[in-house]
């Protein structure tokens, strides 16, 4: 779920003050709230879900599974995402592109084959018909590409100044294997994580392009559609526990959320961690851990030790091509429960923690 901003006049009661400390520590809403990391995390378990809570939302996947029939018939999955990324063009990408990738991602985090989107515009006065023509040209041909439709939709525009160009907020919808059941809440001790592929790509690419940095080693946005490969994945074994694409908050937020609903401890090792060499002096330039930057064509796996090697030679070999350096990256351990530890390549061991703060507002 993603935070909402609130424009309203007068001024604020005492118990919606004391609300708001309660809750955040702080009065306001601020970008941190929408990194993805802990202040996201407190967000979204401290307000949203104690105010909509229900069986389907407390699983807090990045979608919803659930049969019409409770007897019998499909299972669906339904997602939905908004997207309010700067600047709208990118190397490798841009906003419509991601927003057709990102919304397949989050249905085939589940296991679902895609089969229909609704794409929502909210644009803003002045903003150029040909980058909107551009953006739509691009959504079209990713989801050509990827065998989905755009079958609804709604176009609304604000005020010059209101809306920095173009928002856009999709939903998906997809089939779930039968015998496939997918949560953050199903890893177990034993287990091996695999990382499909290096990590990082995404951030840098928009810091990049956002900053006006120059390097000498062009960086491109990974934006892809991972159904494919999470197919390939499936046909080795329907006992995957968990997936994950990380993007806010990168590989390191997704594993604590996975620790935490497993109630179990991940252990990593840090030289197995795939990072490409231009993304490592990036990150060391610009002072930041490839671990907390957003993917937008990546995934995280649990999978059941016994089967992990087979997963990773059939990604590696999948058609798509997006899980030629996949890799398994650590485990699932007892203990420390709830809690990422990292193998360092020096020999030590050290705590990953859940993003805190914002390095990076508006990446997806």
């Amino acid at each position: 779920m993603k935070p909402v901003r609130h424009e309203a006049g007068g001024s604020e009661s005492g118990e919606t003050r004391q609300r708001s400390r309660l809750f955040f520590g702080d009065e306001r809403v601020s970008m941190a709230h929408g990194s993805g990391g802990r202040a996201s995390h407190t967000l979204v378990n401290r307000l949203f879900l104690e105010l909509f809570r229900n069986p389907l939302l407390e699983k807090l996947d990045d979608q919803a599974v659930f049969a019409l029939d409770e007897d019998s018939g499909p299972r669906l999955a339904l997602t939905t995402d908004s997207f309010v990324i700067h600047p709208l063009f990118f190397p490798g990408g841009d906003i419509g592109k991601l927003a057709v990738h990102g919304t397949i991602n989050d249905l085939a985090m589940s296991g679902a084959r895609p089969l229909h989107l609704s794409a929502g515009f909210i644009l803003e006065e002045g903003l150029p018909l040909g980058d909107l023509q551009r953006i739509a040209e691009s959504m079209a041909e990713a989801c050509a590409r990827c065998g989905v439709a755009i079958v609804t939709g709604d176009t609304k525009v604000v005020n010059r100044g209101k809306g920095d160009g173009v928002f856009i907020n999709t939903t998906g919808i997809g089939i779930v294997p039968d015998g496939v059941s997918i949560s953050a809440s199903n890893a177990r001790p034993g287990d091996r994580v695999i990382v499909s592929g290096p990590i990082g790509e995404h951030g840098v690419a928009i810091m990049i392009a956002r900053g006006g940095l120059d390097f000498e080693a062009e960086i491109a946005s990974d934006t892809a559609a991972l159904h494919s490969l999470v197919g390939t994945m499936l046909a080795v074994t329907p006992r995957i526990h968990c997936l994950r694409d990380p993007t806010r908050g990168g590989v390191a937020t997704v594993l604590n959320e996975i620790a935490e609903r497993s109630e179990v401890g991940i252990v990593i090792d840090e030289a197995r961690v795939p990072v490409s060499e231009p993304v490592r002096s990036a990150c060391e330039v610009l002072g930041i851990d490839p671990l907390y930057v957003a993917n937008e064509g990546k995934l995280v796996a649990v999978v059941p030790g016994d089967v992990a090697e087979d997963v990773v030679s059939a990604m590696r070999q999948c058609d798509c091509g997006l899980g030629r350096e996949a890799t398994i990256v650590g485990e699932v351990v007892e203990e420390p429960r709830r809690r990422v530890l990292l193998r360092t390549a020096l020999g030590g061991t050290r705590i990953v923690d859940m993003l805190v703060g914002d390095p990076l507002p508006r990446i997806c």
